[in-house]
């Protein structure tokens, strides 16, 4: 698995995909769907798919392919060399998405949340397969949301599909199991290797699990808590966990918009707007204004403003 092509740019989505088997392209499929790293308030979501011919479905079982949340990471890296190496007859795609892709999807004006994007992600990634020329004839997901609703959607998508949603399925069907393995191994290497383009110095990877009620987690984001410009993109500053941390340790800065004066808002809260320090220079009042705002951004190394 390269993971290069994220590695270069972790602050987007990114697609890995393996070759497509031929036999892919004139039997009759099934594919499993999988994800790994929907709760973490660190580090990105994984969105896995596995497919085979229909005719291997028993061989794929014999591989002893799991619920990628029952085994030890040897046995997922085990795994999914098995699967790897299979390539004759399976063939995966996976879909990584940043914690700043999650984080600015579910923050934006038109409202978009994690189970939107996690069925748009699984649609794009079928749609992908179909693309490729994979044969697909049944389609298995584990749900995200209400069972039924999603494979209704799903159905409807993919006319002439056999789709089967269900709860757990990474535990009822060999070929979700394999897109659940691939997903968390991608997942995994990405975490452990992340490369952090902030100018952090040395940074501690004792981060525990990523799970917001990890004490470990909970203490590294303490600590890499920037008062004015937040956490680096490893983080998804969406979560309640690390908004609820900015709030109360992080400076209050209001930012002028459309449906409030931002200077009314500021001066309400004893403290000055962002404009305040450009509009000072451009009406003749304060002019070391335009030099200390010079200075504020000048002073401070910041390599992606997505961060805010």
């Amino acid at each position: 698995m390269d993971l290069s092509p994220f590695e270069a740019n972790n602050s987007v989505s990114c697609r890995l995909v393996s070759q497509i088997p031929d036999v892919c392209r004139t039997e009759d499929c099934c594919l499993g769907i999988d994800e790994a790293g929907r709760g973490p308030v660190l580090g990105p979501m994984v969105y896995g798919i596995c497919f085979c011919p229909v005719s291997k479905k028993e061989e794929l079982k014999d591989s002893k392919v799991a619920d990628s949340k029952t085994l030890s990471e040897e046995e997922r890296e085990n795994l999914f060399q098995k699967l790897d190496e299979a390539k004759s007859y399976v063939g995966w795609a996976l879909q990584i998405l940043s914690p700043n892709t999650i984080s600015t999807s579910m923050l934006q004006r038109t409202k978009y949340n994690l189970n939107a994007l996690s069925h748009d992600t699984a649609i794009d990634l079928i749609q992908y397969a179909l693309d490729s020329g994979v044969q697909l004839k049944e389609v298995f997901v584990d749900t995200v949301g209400p069972a039924e609703k999603y494979e209704q959607k799903l159905s409807q998508r993919f006319p002439g599909i056999d789709v089967t949603v269900r709860p757990k399925a990474d535990s009822l069907f060999p070929i979700v199991s394999a897109a659940s393995i691939c997903a968390k191994v991608a997942r995994d290497r990405v975490v452990k290797g992340w490369n952090f383009t902030e100018d952090l110095g040395e940074v501690d990877t004792d981060y525990g699990s990523g799970y917001p009620n990890d004490p470990k987690t909970k203490a590294w984001l303490l600590k890499y808590l920037d008062p004015v410009f937040g956490y680096p993109q490893f983080v998804r500053f969406s979560w309640s966990t690390a908004q609820t941390l900015m709030d109360s340790k992080a400076v209050t800065v209001h930012w002028d918009d459309d449906e409030e004066a931002g200077e009314k808002a500021a001066q309400r809260q004893n403290n000055r707007s962002m404009l305040s320090y450009f509009s000072a220079a451009v009406g003749g009042g304060d002019q070391s204004a335009p030099h200390q705002t010079h200075r504020f951004f000048t002073e401070r190394k910041l390599k992606s403003v997505d961060a805010l």
